[in-house]
């Protein structure tokens, strides 16, 4: 068992919550109970993962997209409005980190996905004054792109959209969990064969084929899903409570 005041502090300290500037709050965004036995995680707050969450006896739920986002209304009604009182009828914490868990060197979703492509060295870069939001590798040895999908949907569980004019073999490779398709440029700025990220935008074929690089949309939910369930275990295994990752599968 873990109070919940510990956890904050650590998770704050670990993930530098301080030295990040993001688009919503990170760390505990809805107060729950003080003690903390059941963790579980999860890569959006929908109401289906609350339900399943609730469902497993969570004490307290974490997460990579939470609430409050900048731009968008203030006011609690409707659907977030529903999600908050659920979260307070049964007396879960709400913890959220974006950036800080799209960043982190070993629990980030960039390093998980860094492990999965088999990159090295894996070199984090700074995007928009953030250090370590794109990184960059080289795969183990070089392979066609269709041979890098096929192993990315293996890993992933979806099969990515292949868009491009690369070389015909990557070996040098980018990448940023979720929905970074805009780096696209600072990535061919690097001069790698191919860029990784979760979503495609109508631009992005069209750079992608007059950089002559390959890009990998391989979903923003499922580029998102290794960090949470790292950071899940790593709790699990620092304080000894429980923690299981739920998924709420999404297309996009």
């Amino acid at each position: 068992m873990v109070h919940r005041s510990t956890l904050v502090d650590y998770l704050d300290e670990q993930l530098g919550v301080a030295s990040l500037s993001d688009y919503c709050p990170n760390g505990l965004q809805v107060e729950g109970r003080p003690d903390i036995c059941r963790l579980v995680s999860g890569v959006t707050a929908s109401q289906r993962f609350l339900d399943a969450a609730i469902e497993a006896g969570a004490d307290a739920v974490l997460v990579h997209h939470g609430y409050f986002w900048k731009g968008e209304p203030a006011v609690i009604t409707g659907m977030k409005a529903r999600r908050i009182r659920f979260l307070l009828e049964h007396d879960v914490s709400l913890f959220a980190y974006h950036l800080p868990l799209d960043v982190h060197p070993v629990l980030g979703n960039n390093a998980c996905l860094g492990r999965l492509l088999g990159a090295t060295p894996a070199a984090p870069v700074a995007v928009g004054g953030t250090p370590g939001l794109l990184w960059q590798g080289e795969l183990a040895a070089p392979e066609p792109v269709e041979a890098l999908a096929g192993r990315l949907a293996a890993g992933l569980g979806r099969t990515p959209l292949v868009v491009g004019s690369g070389p015909e073999t990557v070996r040098r490779i980018a990448w940023c969990s979720g929905g970074a398709q805009g780096f696209i440029t600072t990535a061919a700025d690097l001069g790698v064969d191919a860029y990784l990220s979760g979503e495609i935008s109508e631009p992005t074929t069209h750079v992608a084929r007059e950089s002559g690089l390959h890009y990998l949309a391989a979903g923003h939910h499922a580029t998102e899903r290794g960090g949470v369930q790292a950071l899940g275990e790593h709790l699990a295994s620092r304080f000894g409570i429980e923690h299981r990752f739920v998924d709420d599968p999404n297309p996009a």
